[in-house]
């Protein structure tokens, strides 16, 4: 079993970023479970959100404590958690940030990626200025550096999940995709 878990802030579409991984799996016959977790609900305030991947019936109903891998798509709440935390050994970490992986001093415990999801989102006007979404982005990213789903499969959840812009969304898990930078190491 596959087992992810997101960080990110209210706004960011961090729980639709989840249910769209999930749904790009399922279309390629995997079985899959997605859900949030939700402390204050407002805009800004820390949200988590999981998905299991796996090729058989998933009947696990908790949440992810030792993830596979961890998606940031606010790279601010490094300084107030530890995103780290059960992350398994060798595990995977993507962020969304301008700077490059190894600045983060995590990859020598683990595969670490980055990609400017920010400015990714503001080039196809992807939510406000001051609070880019970048949900979509950030799983383009994440597909080219687990492999986990197919680009294909991404895009056409993405357009299906997202009835704001489709083609805009679509256009910046592609540029994402492309645009990922990982830790040498």
């Amino acid at each position: 079993m596959i087992e992810v878990r997101f960080h990110g802030r209210g706004g960011q579409g961090v729980v639709i970023a989840s249910e769209v991984l999930a749904d790009a799996a399922f279309r390629e016959g995997k079985r899959v479970q997605a859900f949030p977790s939700f402390g204050v609900e407002r805009r800004g305030a820390p949200v988590l959100a999981f998905t299991r991947i796996d090729d058989r019936p998933i009947r696990l109903r908790c949440q992810i404590y030792r993830p596979d891998h961890v998606v940031i798509l606010d790279p601010t709440l490094l300084e107030v958690m530890d995103v780290t935390a059960g992350l398994k050994e060798g595990g995977t970490i993507l962020l969304n940030s301008a700077d490059p992986p190894e600045s983060f001093g995590l990859h020598d415990r683990f595969r670490v990626g980055t990609v400017d999801a920010n400015h990714i989102a503001f080039k196809y006007r992807l939510g406000p200025r001051n609070a880019p979404i970048v949900n979509t982005s950030i799983l383009g990213a994440f597909a080219r550096l687990t492999g986990i789903v197919g680009l294909e499969a991404l895009c056409a959840a993405v357009r299906e999940a997202v009835p704001i812009r489709p083609d805009e969304n679509v256009a910046a898990v592609r540029e994402a995709y492309e645009s990922l930078h990982v830790a040498e190491g």
